[in-house]
């Protein structure tokens, strides 16, 4: 956090999510079925697979408090991690936390340039959804009310961002040269099986810290619903058999998860280890 503001002498301000208040309600929500009310008068008549008992509510009461971490914070109040089809954390954790801070510099009368570090080729929803009609890209969007989007690398490729980091002398986060294509978080619900390997590898303490994570938002959630940090397939409700121990575990795998790689098991962490070619 502190590295950019002094290589480039630029002041940045650190915005967050903050979920106070989603805290407060359901901590009095929780507190209603602690005390025995039915769970139709809290919530309506919702059908839910595992319903709330008392003793649950009172335990999930005891341990939900705000973490100071707001990913894990979101998981509690979520009752769940995000996954490929629920990928909720960029809407709570980025892009509702950042319009907020906009719409206060505008209401304040000033006008907001956003400026986007996206590109066409990081995924193809991306590419679909920027690309533009024929050779156009929406590098530059009027949303509206002071509020203007400005992408200004949509067209470029990895090589071109690493370039201009050398060319500006900003050093790449480390993590890069670690064997990890994405560092926004560690790992990414979307990371790679070889990237976790590489994780679990270097990080052995950080796999230990999300194995809390899954107890303590099991711990809050309803009766006989544990809860992994990964999906997979429709065993989620099934001992959590997807746990982050167990996905470690098969990241060490080939064949399809049904034979361990010796070799590799073998291998120390390259003190270099780079998919952008970084180590070159």
């Amino acid at each position: 956090m502190g590295y950019l503001p002094e290589a480039l002498d630029i002041a940045v301000e650190i915005v967050a999510a903050d979920f106070s208040d989603e805290f407060a309600t359901k901590r009095a929500n929780l507190a209603r079925l602690a005390a025995g009310e039915p769970e139709s008068a809290v919530y309506g008549k919702r059908k839910f697979q595992y319903a709330w008992t008392p003793e649950a509510a009172a335990r999930a009461l005891e341990l939900l408090h705000p973490t100071g971490n707001p990913y894990l914070d979101m998981c509690m109040l979520k009752g769940g991690f995000p996954s490929r089809k629920r990928q909720y954390c960029t809407e709570y954790l980025k892009t509702q936390p950042l319009t907020s801070y906009a719409l206060n510099i505008i209401d304040a009368g000033r006008a907001v340039w956003s400026w986007q570090g996206v590109r066409i080729d990081e995924s193809l929803s991306r590419r679909e959804r920027l690309q533009g009609t024929g050779a156009c890209v929406k590098s530059f969007e009027v949303v509206g009310g002071g509020l203007f989007n400005y992408r200004p690398i949509l067209r470029w490729t990895v090589r071109d961002v690493f370039q201009a980091h050398e060319l500006a002398g900003v050093k790449p986060n480390p993590l890069y040269t670690q064997g990890m294509t994405r560092v926004g978080c560690m790992p990414c619900i979307n990371c790679s099986k070889g990237e976790l390997r590489e994780i679990a590898r270097r990080f052995p303490e950080h796999i230990e810290r999300i194995a809390a994570w899954e107890k303590l938002v099991s711990d809050v959630c309803r009766h006989r619903s544990p809860v992994s940090f990964f999906h997979m397939g429709t065993q989620g409700h099934s001992g959590q058999d997807t746990t982050i121990h167990a996905v470690v575990e098969w990241s060490k795998t080939t064949r399809g998860g049904r034979q361990y790689d010796l070799l590799d098991d073998f291998d120390e962490p390259l003190a270099c280890s780079s998919a952008y070619g970084l180590c070159e």
